[in-house]
This record gives C-alpha cells, sequence and structure tokens, in this order.
C-alpha cells in the first residue's frame, strides 16, 4: 500500500466526499422522489457505487461486494427507487473494498488495461478513474437540481473544502 494515495485517487475520493456532503440530510422519503425525466437521489448513490464496483472491485480484484446493484441501478436499465439507507449501504461496502485497489496504483499502472472475461477493457486505467471522477460530478450536479426542485433549504455551496484534494504532482 502507498503512503501517499495517487493525486486522481484522491480527486476521486474528494468527488465522494462530496456526494456525501451533498445529501447529507436527505430523508428517505425525499430521496426516492423521482422527478422524470431524471432518477431519484437514492438512484444516484446507488449508480455511483456501481460504477466503483464494476471498475475496481469486479474487474480490478475480481470479486463482488454488491450482487444486483448493476441490475437495480446499472447504467440503461429502467428506473428504480431504491431504499436510500440500502444504497448508502452499498457504497459504503463497495468504497470500502475498492480503497485498497485504489491505493495501490501508481502513474504506472494508470497506462495499464484492465482485463474481464478474458477481454482487455480498452481505457487505461487512468481513463477509467477519470471518467469515474468526472461521472460523481455530473451527478452531484444533477442531485443538486433535485433537491432544488423539491425545495430544500441551504444547500451546500459548490465546492467544498479542497484540503484533502489540493494538487500535488505525483
Amino acid at each position: 500500500m502507498r503512503e501517499v494515495a495517487h493525486p486522481l485517487v484522491r480527486q476521486l475520493r474528494f468527488a465522494r466526499s462530496e456526494l456525501v456532503r451533498c445529501l447529507e440530510g436527505v430523508s428517505e422519503e425525499d430521496a426516492v422522489r423521482r422527478l422524470p425525466p431524471m432518477n431519484c437521489l437514492s438512484w444516484i448513490v446507488g449508480h455511483l457505487a456501481n460504477h466503483d464496483h464494476r471498475n475496481w472491485v469486479v474487474m480490478g480484484l475480481g470479486q463482488s461486494v454488491a450482487p444486483g446493484l448493476e441490475e437495480l441501478v446499472g447504467g440503461g436499465r429502467p428506473a428504480s427507487t431504491p431504499p436510500l439507507a440500502e444504497m448508502w449501504a452499498a457504497w459504503r461496502a463497495v468504497t470500502r473494498s475498492a480503497d485498497p485497489y485504489l491505493d495501490g496504483l501508481t502513474t504506472a499502472r494508470l497506462r495499464d488495461h484492465l482485463e474481464a472475461g478474458g477481454r482487455r477493457f480498452p481505457e487505461t486505467i487512468g481513463t477509467m478513474l477519470l471518467r469515474l471522477i468526472y461521472h460523481y460530478w455530473f451527478h452531484i450536479g444533477e442531485a443538486h437540481a433535485i433537491r432544488q426542485a423539491l425545495g430544500h433549504p441551504d444547500l451546500p455551496e459548490f465546492v467544498g473544502d479542497m484540503a484533502a484534494a489540493r494538487y500535488e504532482p505525483d
């Protein structure tokens, strides 16, 4: 395990923390309210957990800690309104399982490709990491819009304290 995570891994962790900050205090009732064509807030949590799970736990480690998540909240699936508590539990299990893999990433390793089912994934690990960071930010913005539409007051300001995500070349 590296003493300090790669700068892109720190950025992913910052994006994850911003998701948590964005959804702090959301009730179970509001989390499952869907304002079509958008998905609901609980779906967003599960959907991002699914992306982390697929990349780092399934493809990176060859394990699974969240069976059924892809079918429930995967891209292109029918809209669903899963319970928020269940999606946070899945998200925590996935990110906790993925973190040791992420901690081992080096600049050299980010140039490699993962394999799944005997096939090489077309994007490098670094590009996959960037895609996931951007995916988090996309859905954080969507979550803010949903919260505004639901009439939630005092939403967190964008972007939070970057002390843990300062730019430092690796």
